[in-house]
């Protein structure tokens, strides 16, 4: 059995564990035949389902009319006619019952901390969007692109954004200039706010110099100024007329901005996303539809409560960062923690050593966190008090039973239910996944779709597989954080999730995962089916990084594939075809992986490194020119090629592949 196999295998037999009695006494969702309601009330009545909880949850300047409009699929609408502001749905509506309840703990990696309650939050949010309309003319429907580290002013600056209208597209810090320059050219963005830089590893390392990178040469000539929040202290350089001093200017505003009221599907954030062309995806998320999905996700899967110390680990440049660190929290009026540093400065304890300070009751984080945690200082966790947490959380990618029970046992006690979510920049939030009062969990497995949502495991004419057959993963109906459309590129928007699957003629969104399902409609989750790779939970197109390894002189070509990888979950495998001029010493070709890895961290950034790399005298193709990807991850993997290779143009190519593997 092979290695992909036989970690499902393992994970299909893992024991069951039940939810804690006492928590689940006290939680939203307390019992399966709670969850087995939700889900028939959505089933029985599919509009009413989701209207109710719109009513519910969000507090409109004026009613939708319409629940669901399915007549141009698939860019379907929700709650038309419907009128709000997510800024005050994340603040205003906090202050008569919360003005001072802490709405972010911020701690820097250097140690410094800060507390932003939501009356002081309201007031840093008004002057910035005060700031950015009278300074910067920054209006309703006007793009913004965030190139920020993980401080309070992200925060604040997004929800501006969403007070006045204007769409937010945040791009990772670990970006290189070359691809925060492609998303502020596809955006076609007005304004750029960064800071000086920030502190990592004990370190401060700098941000402002990869803006004026991308910038240079009039290459964004949408971008007419720049904003700087100083944050490390450092010397930049400021371009006269273009760069603005953040902290110099916010002292100046005044306190009161009204909000826009806002159209349910008016754009609330870009978030670009690597795809399986070139080209980043900017994933356009709406306003109405997206924030009831972070709020009632924050309820149902972390069952968040007023006392409730939040901590989600992500990277605000990330998906999870916006629902499940900002947008979320904020929007239940919760108390989120942003932690500017990493998890192993000065040492591997500072996470647990954060929980008990702050005596954290729900966190989140990844299973390649997990992993390097335990990895490197597995008995650690023992030296701190972590009685407070109550739920665990793991997104990105599907945590391995090892990393699972450690982190069951070790970090929750075996007391805490783990929350082992899927879902996708394009869900825009949790979509498969335990309920902590309620589900029985499988290790490694991501359980039971959440109430509402139609997750099925198909094959490509739309029929459903057997249970226990690995199948293709699909959302079957639309629902209301859903991806509205990729910006500027309809086309591509149907091509990338509507295409591949059709039932009865009509399109289904496929998530480009194959999953398994078993007798009780449990789904685990087998990997991407596509050519995108998902390294630490960071989802890295191949024909981005191919690209970027041909920019090598000595470089033909590339494959690029996934490897499994202890820590990372995935890393990066190379095929690279060079020249017939190129020197081929085993010296030569270290010194050429350590050049192409050089490229790859200028071009798009350190995540994007190679984990190894094979130097092969071709590479499989069809006749019409296609790598035959699933055969090199197969090789990669130590797998068994069982793919047909009849077909190849030069079908002798597998078998010297292998035998250089096997030779290695």
């Amino acid at each position: 059995m092979d290695n992909v196999n036989a970690n499902i295998e393992k994970v299909l037999s893992q024991k069951i564990f039940k939810p804690n009695r006492d928590f689940a006494k006290l939680a939203r969702i307390k019992n399966m035949c709670e969850y087995e309601d939700l889900c028939y009330n959505a089933d029985s009545d599919y509009e009413k389902f989701w209207g109710d909880l719109a009513r519910e949850k969000i507090s409109w300047f004026h009613p939708f009319n319409k629940v669901l409009n399915t007549e141009n699929a698939p860019f379907y609408k929700w709650f038309e006619g419907g009128k709000l502001n997510v800024s005050y749905q994340c603040i205003d509506r906090h202050l008569k019952e919360k003005k001072n309840k802490v709405a972010i703990i911020f701690e820097g990696e250097m140690g410094d901390y800060k507390v932003v309650t939501y009356r002081k939050l309201y007031t840093e949010v008004n002057k910035t969007a005060n700031l950015l309309k009278n300074h910067f003319d920054i209006r309703k429907g006007d793009r913004v692109v965030l190139y920020m580290p993980m401080i309070p002013e992200v925060a604040i600056v997004m929800l501006a954004c969403a007070r006045i209208g204007a769409i937010h597209s945040v791009v990772f810090g670990g970006f290189s200039p070359e691809a925060l320059r492609d998303r502020i050219q596809d955006a076609e963005a007005k304004l750029v706010v960064t800071a000086d830089g920030a502190f990592r590893k004990g370190k401060p390392y700098m941000l402002k110099p990869a803006v004026d990178k991308a910038l240079e040469n009039n290459s964004c000539p949408s971008v007419k100024k720049v904003l700087i929040v100083e944050r490390n202290g450092e010397d930049i350089e400021y371009v006269r007329g273009r760069d603005f001093s953040y902290n110099e200017m916010i002292a100046h505003e005044r306190s009161i901005f009204e909000p826009e009221p806002m159209d349910s599907e008016d754009p609330l954030f870009l978030l670009y996303t690597s795809g399986s062309t070139g080209k980043p995806k900017g994933v356009q998320h709406s306003s109405a539809g997206y924030i009831l999905h972070a709020q009632l996700t924050m309820e149902w899967v972390f069952d968040i409560k007023d006392s409730d110390n939040y901590w989600c680990t992500a990277d605000v440049g990330w998906i999870t960062g916006h629902t499940y660190l900002i947008y979320g929290p904020l929007a239940c009026g919760a108390t989120t923690l942003i932690y500017e540093g990493t998890l192993a400065y000065p040492n591997y304890g500072r996470w647990w050593q954060m929980i008990e300070e702050y005596k954290i009751d729900k966190f989140y984080t990844s299973p390649t966190a997990i992993r390097m945690l335990y990895s490197h200082a597995e008995h650690e966790p023992r030296n701190y008090d972590l009685s407070s947490l109550k739920v665990l959380g793991t997104v990105g990618e599907p945590i391995n039973p090892t990393a699972w029970k450690w982190f069951y046992e070790e970090i929750g006690g075996g007391r805490c239910s783990i929350v082992d979510t899927w879902w996708q920049t394009e869900t825009g939030g949790n979509m498969i996944t335990p309920l902590p009062g309620a589900t029985p969990i499988k290790p490694g497995c991501a359980t039971l779709p959440l109430p509402g949502i139609i997750a099925e495991v198909l094959h490509e004419d739309g029929s459903r597989v057997e249970n226990g057959e690995q199948g293709l993963l699909c959302i079957t109906k639309p629902w209301p954080s859903m991806i509205r459309n990729i910006w500027g590129d309809s086309e591509r928007y149907i091509e990338s999730y509507f295409s591949q699957v059709k039932r009865d003629g009509m399109p289904i969104y496929f998530s480009g995962d194959g999953a398994i399902i078993d007798e009780k409609g449990y789904i685990t989750i087998t990997g991407r089916t596509d050519d995108v790779v998902n390294v630490s939970g960071h989802r890295i197109g191949t024909a981005e990084i191919e690209s970027a390894i041909t920019k090598h002189e000595s470089v033909a070509e590339s494959a690029c594939v996934s490897k499994l990888d202890p820590i990372t979950g995935e890393s990066l495998f190379a095929y690279i075809v060079l020249h017939e001029n190129v020197p081929r010493s085993m010296g030569e070709e270290l010194e050429i992986m350590k050049e192409i890895n050089g490229i790859l961290s200028k071009e798009i950034g350190n995540i994007a490194k190679l984990g190894a790399a094979l130097f092969v005298p071709g590479l499989p193709k069809t006749r019409s020119g296609k790598i035959m990807r699933r055969i090199l991850k197969s090789i990669a993997r130590g797998e068994e090629v069982k793919q047909d290779i009849s077909t190849l143009e030069d079908p002798s190519i597998v078998e010297k592949i292998v035998k250089i593997v096997t030779n290695v």
